[in-house]
């Protein structure tokens, strides 16, 4: 097949095109601005450096190639900053979606599968963890709220051309880095947990913080569900072999469906380098929900996905050992 990876240079997006790489013989072809995403992440495919804004340009790169599916990662994703600057996440999350969406209709694509998250939840209620794919739909950020207008955007498009499927993978929290150390996460001033800590643990960070310990939660402080990047990678290329199949749209949640809290994955992240670096107490960040666990039975019975990495020393371990890299 000829497919098309849309932020194919960011963390999520390499790691799934390395896993295409590496195990299928489609045709690939990588597409990224590069504002956040690393050239030297793209280990196969033909790379075409592009904006997603450019709606001319990108028409343009469907003209030349016929593709047989879309995978798509490129998007703004801090949640602090959807909060502050929506538009942003508005504009480059949503209406460059349906944009993608538009072309692959008009240039006949049927295949696509969407970076979407489990900020679609909003603030779900901790006694009915953990989230299953029927839970409530209740953004209580842009971030959020821009990710699930894009899949109401898919489902409508579905419904109206019968040929066009769509898969949209609802991420939990992702980190870690490739078991071989080739790539991993580069994101600089980045902003989530596990990085943060490997950064703080190599002295690149004199100190982190734990935003709030206030919150309804045993040690009162949010709890996750980490999935490996790894895991996460597989479950693309899972879908994509689905869809294909099936010809049929879906929702799956991905994650482990269990979850630790900050502090414990700070505790983790000391024992697995052996430096005990320093976590302060702060303000909680606005759009935070205290607590985030995947029902991942849905992913596992229709794709018949199977988590390899389900282990936080691991996947602490591996963002560490690439942080080192870097």
């Amino acid at each position: 097949m000829e497919i098309l990876i849309t932020g194919g240079a960011g963390y999520i997006g390499s790691h799934v095109v390395k896993q295409l790489g590496e195990n299928t013989e489609h045709n690939l072809t990588v597409l990224d601005s590069l504002v956040t995403g690393f050239r030297e992440s793209v280990l196969y495919g033909d790379f075409i450096e592009a904006d997603l804004s450019n709606f001319d340009e990108i028409e343009g790169i469907f003209k030349a190639k016929k593709f047989d599916a879309v995978i798509h990662f490129a998007a703004s994703l801090i949640v602090p900053e959807s909060v502050t600057n929506p538009l942003k996440y508005y504009l480059n999350n949503t209406a460059n979606t349906a944009n993608l969406i538009r072309l692959c209709v008009k240039y006949g694509v049927n295949n696509f599968v969407f970076s979407s998250t489990a900020a679609v939840y909003g603030e779900p209620d901790i006694s009915k963890m953990p989230i299953t794919e029927e839970s409530p739909t209740a953004p209580i950020n842009p971030y959020g709220m821009s990710k699930l207008m894009s899949e109401t955007v898919l489902k409508d498009a579905s419904k109206a051309h019968d040929d066009f499927n769509y898969i949209a993978l609802r991420y939990f929290n992702v980190a870690g880095a490739s078991l071989d150390g080739k790539i991993g996460q580069s994101t600089k001033d980045a902003t989530h947990l596990i990085k943060v800590a490997a950064e703080t643990a190599l002295g690149k960070r004199d100190k982190m913080y734990i935003f709030g310990d206030d919150y309804p939660t045993p040690d009162g402080t949010c709890i996750r569900d980490y999935i490996h990047v790894e895991d996460l990678a597989d479950a693309h290329l899972k879908a994509l072999d689905y869809l294909v199949e099936k010809r049929e749209s879906n929702i799956f949640n991905c994650g482990y469906g269990h979850g630790f809290s900050v502090k414990e994955v700070i505790d983790t992240m000391r024992e697995v380098t052996g430096v005990d670096f320093k976590a302060e107490i702060t303000e909680r960040r606005e759009g935070d929900p205290a607590v985030l666990i995947a029902g991942n039975e849905k992913i596992k019975r229709e794709l018949g996905w199977s988590p390899k990495y389900d282990d936080l020393a691991l996947i602490c371990k591996t963002a560490y050992e690439w942080e080192k890299k870097i």
